[in-house]
C-alpha cells in the first residue's frame, strides 16, 4: 500500500469514528429542550427562543463537539439586539437559574469578551456549551458555511478531519492562544480557493457584501434576500466550473503543507476568503493597524480578524504542528499506527482500535457482539426532530415567497417531508464520488423549527412541539444491525 492510500483508509477510518450518530443529534436535541425550559422559567427571558447555531446548524460538529445556543429575545419580526450591558445581565440570571437546577455543572460566565458567553456543561455526554444573547451573526453564518456543502461534499469531511488533527496537536484552543474551529474552518475554505482547479470561488463570488451589515429591518426579509443572492451564485458556481477530482487525502496532505510555513508568511499576509487569496496586510487598509499574530479575516463580518486568539508564541507552535506533520505524511513507510498519534487524540484512537477489534471478530449469527462499540458506523441521516425545525438551509427562489418563516433546501426534488431512512456508511467511498452532488449533505441537517411562544402573533408563530417518541427509550440502531 503506497502513502497515499495508507492515508486515504486512514483518514476514512477516522471519519466512521468522528462523524455524528444518530444518538449524537439526539443528545444535543436534549439538551436543547432542557435549557428551553429553563429560559421559559424566567421572567426576565418570558417570550424568548433557544436557538443552535455554529457547527450543528452549519453540520460540521463532530460526535464530542460543543454546542453553541443564541437565546433570542422577542422584538417581533425586526432585526434587533439587546446592548452588551442587558446581555451581561440576563446571562448572569440565567447562570444563576441553572444552578438552582440539576444537569447542568462547570458554569462559567464571560461577561467581558466581545461576545458576553455563559458556559455550561450538560450531563448529557458531558457536551460543553457556549450560550449568548441575540446571536444573529452566528447564525447567519452557520447557514453560510452549511450552504458551502452543497458545492462538494469533501468540505465537511475536510473540516472534521483538520479540528480532530488540531486538537490532536494542541492548536484549537483559543484560551491557549492558538486557533479556534471557526478560524480552522476558514482555513479549509481557503484550501479549497487555492487548490487547482478550486473547489471554492472566493467568497465574495457568493456574496458580494457584507452578510452581517445587510441583517437589518425585517428578519424574514433580509434573511430571504441573502440566501435568493447566495443560491443564484452557488448555482451558477457549480454549473461553470472544472471539477476538481483530487482525493481527501490528496486535499489533506496539501493542505497540511500548504499552512507548514504559516509563521513566515503571517508577518506580512493575511488569510482572505472573501478574494480567495494572501493580501499583504500592509496594501489592505481595513486590517491596520495590524495589532495580530495572523490574521484570517471573518468574511462575513470584514474586517474582524477570526484569529484575534492566536499569541505570537503559539503561532510558532502552530507552524511546527504543519511542518512536523508534513514531514511525516510524506516520509516512507507509513502505516496506521505511525499515523494515528499525529492524526487524531488519545480518544478517537481508542475507539479506532475498538472498532478494527469489533470488525475482525467473529460474525455471529448475522450480528456483532453485544459489546461492540457504538461507533462502528457513521449515520448519514439523523434523527427527524419534527417539533425543532431550524431555518437553516437554503431555499430555491421558487419557494421563498411561499414561506417566510422557514429556509428550504434548494432543490424541491431533494426535499421529504421527513427524513429519509438512516443510511448506514459501512466502507470507505471511492474518490470520484466525492464530485457528484451531496444529496446526503442536505438529508443530514436536521431541521430545527423555531419554537415561539403560543401568544405570538408574527409570522413566526408555531404550535406547541410535541412529545419526541423514538423507539420508547430503546437503543437506536441502524436498521441493518437489527
Amino acid at each position: 500500500m503506497n502513502s497515499y492510500s495508507q492515508v486515504e483508509s486512514t483518514l476514512q477510518e477516522v471519519l466512521e469514528v468522528i462523524k455524528p450518530l444518530r444518538e449524537d443529534w439526539v443528545t444535543r436535541q436534549k439538551i436543547i429542550d432542557e435549557l428551553r425550559e429553563v429560559v421559559q422559567s424566567m421572567e426576565s427571558l418570558r417570550g424568548a427562543t433557544v436557538e443552535p447555531f455554529g457547527s450543528l446548524v452549519s453540520n460540521l460538529f463532530t460526535r464530542w463537539g460543543d454546542l453553541d445556543i443564541s437565546i433570542e429575545l422577542p422584538y417581533g419580526s425586526y432585526v434587533s439586539s439587546a446592548g452588551k450591558k442587558r446581555k451581561q445581565t440576563l446571562l448572569g440570571e440565567l447562570q444563576r437559574a441553572l444552578k438552582q437546577k440539576d444537569g447542568w455543572q462547570r458554569l462559567q460566565f464571560i461577561p467581558h469578551a466581545r461576545v458576553p458567553i455563559l458556559k455550561i456543561e450538560s450531563r448529557w455526554q458531558n457536551i460543553s456549551c457556549d450560550i449568548s444573547i441575540d446571536n444573529l451573526q452566528g447564525q447567519i453564518k452557520s447557514k453560510f458555511l452549511f450552504w458551502l456543502n452543497e458545492i462538494d461534499g469533501r468540505f465537511r469531511e475536510m473540516v472534521l478531519l483538520v479540528k480532530e488533527w488540531a486538537s490532536a496537536n494542541g492548536i484549537n484552543n483559543p484560551k491557549a492562544g492558538t486557533f479556534n474551529s471557526y478560524s480552522l474552518t476558514l482555513l479549509v475554505i481557503f484550501h479549497f480557493q487555492t487548490c487547482a482547479p478550486a473547489i471554492f470561488p472566493p467568497l465574495k463570488d457568493i456574496y458580494p457584501r457584507n452578510v452581517v451589515t445587510d441583517l437589518t429591518g425585517v428578519r424574514a426579509d433580509a434573511e430571504r434576500r441573502i440566501a435568493q443572492v447566495c443560491s443564484s451564485n452557488i448555482a451558477r458556481f457549480r454549473s461553470g466550473r472544472t471539477v476538481n477530482r483530487s482525493s481527501l487525502s490528496e486535499l489533506f496532505i496539501s493542505f497540511i503543507a500548504k499552512f507548514s510555513d504559516i509563521n513566515s508568511k503571517a508577518s506580512d499576509m493575511g488569510i482572505c476568503t472573501f478574494t480567495g487569496q494572501w493580501e499583504y496586510i500592509t496594501s489592505n487598509m481595513r486590517w491596520l493597524p495590524r495589532t495580530y499574530a495572523i490574521f484570517v479575516e471573518d468574511p462575513f463580518e470584514q474586517p474582524e480578524n477570526a484569529s484575534r486568539a492566536v499569541s505570537q508564541k503559539q503561532l510558532i507552535k502552530i507552524a511546527e504542528a504543519f511542518e512536523t506533520t508534513r514531514c511525516m505524511l510524506i516520509s516512507a513507510n507509513l502505516t496506521q499506527s505511525t499515523l494515528l498519534p499525529t492524526l487524531v487524540g488519545p480518544k478517537t484512537s481508542r475507539f479506532i482500535v475498538k472498532q478494527q477489534s469489533v470488525s475482525s471478530s467473529s460474525y455471529n449469527g448475522g450480528h456483532y457482539p453485544n459489546t461492540r462499540p457504538q461507533v462502528h458506523r457513521a449515520v448519514h441521516s439523523p434523527l427527524l426532530m419534527q417539533q425543532h425545525q431550524y431555518r437553516n438551509s437554503r431555499p430555491a427562489a421558487s419557494q421563498m415567497q411561499q414561506h417566510q418563516a422557514q429556509m428550504v433546501m434548494p432543490s424541491p426534488s431533494r426535499v421529504q417531508p421527513q427524513f429519509p431512512k438512516t443510511r448506514v456508511e459501512s466502507r470507505p467511498r471511492p474518490a470520484h464520488q466525492y464530485q457528484k452532488s451531496t444529496p446526503s449533505v442536505s438529508q443530514v441537517q436536521p431541521q430545527f423549527l423555531r419554537a415561539r411562544p403560543e401568544s405570538f402573533s408574527g409570522s413566526f408563530a408555531t404550535q406547541r412541539p410535541v412529545q419526541l417518541k423514538h423507539n420508547q427509550g430503546q437503543m437506536w440502531r441502524p436498521k441493518s444491525d437489527k
